[in-house]
């Protein structure tokens, strides 16, 4: 399906949620990093779960920058399950029980006690959430369409930079959209490229292999399994199929 990075099995204990689990009881500086990366990279499909479930702009903020507060208190990742330790869906499962016990309305500037511990680009969202298909759509659904998409975009970024850091970033763009679904021919883009078409076939390779590569390890750091990777691979496939 996508290429195996043999890294990932070898230094597993130290990828991102596995870490956090393992930490959530004592937590250590590097957990805490570890956990504010993954909130700041998958806030969205939180708060586009909060408004479909028919809450408000303002409320779905305040609701979504209370939510990541409580989540980066070392006591509420007791909620995390080791056995089935996929970030993932602790997220979904903690979001539901918050919005059970956030019923009242009235205290929202209170929420979060005015703090705000991982910096979520909430201005954006409300913009992001109207570029949303209006259709009948769940909220559980979404969540997962965005959660995918969200990961594919982390993915994407990661591959970017690693084409800049070394001087490469104008092929980047020129590869990119060959990574995200366009049917150009081979020929059709070297003669774009001014290039021959073995060139292109080499450099469009190598990329595909390094974005597979990049989108196990991306996995990795949501699950605390090597074994549940190829699931997770499976799931973003099937929530992408799912929203066409």
């Amino acid at each position: 399906m996508f290429p195996r990075d043999p890294g990932v099995a070898a230094q597993f204990q130290t990828t991102s949620w596995s870490m956090v689990i393992a930490a959530a009881q004592h937590p250590t500086l590097a957990a805490e990093a570890a956990l504010a990366k993954l909130c700041r990279a998958y806030w969205y499909p939180v708060y586009a779960f909060i408004r479909r479930r028919g809450y408000g702009v303002d409320d779905a903020r305040d609701l979504t920058q209370e939510f990541f507060s409580r989540v980066l208190e070392h006591n509420y990742l007791s909620a995390a399950d080791p056995a089935r330790g996929r970030f993932r869906s602790f997220l979904l499962t903690a979001v539901r029980h918050f919005l059970i016990n956030e019923r009242d309305r009235d205290h929202a500037q209170k929420r979060g006690g005015g703090t705000a511990p991982v910096s979520l680009e909430l201005t954006t969202a409300e913009g992001r959430y109207l570029l949303e298909p209006v259709d009948n759509q769940n909220p559980e659904n979404l969540y997962k369409r965005q959660w995918a998409v969200a990961l594919l975009d982390e993915v994407m970024a990661a591959l970017r930079q690693e084409y800049a850091s070394d001087g490469k970033l104008d092929q980047f763009e020129k590869l990119k959209p060959l990574l995200t679904g366009n049917d150009m021919s081979f020929a059709e883009i070297a003669r774009q490229w001014s290039s021959n078409e073995g060139a292109v076939r080499v450099a469009v390779h190598r990329a595909r292999k390094r974005y597979g590569i990049l989108l196990r390890r991306m996995i990795a750091e949501t699950v605390a399994d090597p074994a549940e990777v190829d699931d997770e691979i499976r799931f973003l496939l099937s929530a992408l199929e799912a929203s066409k």
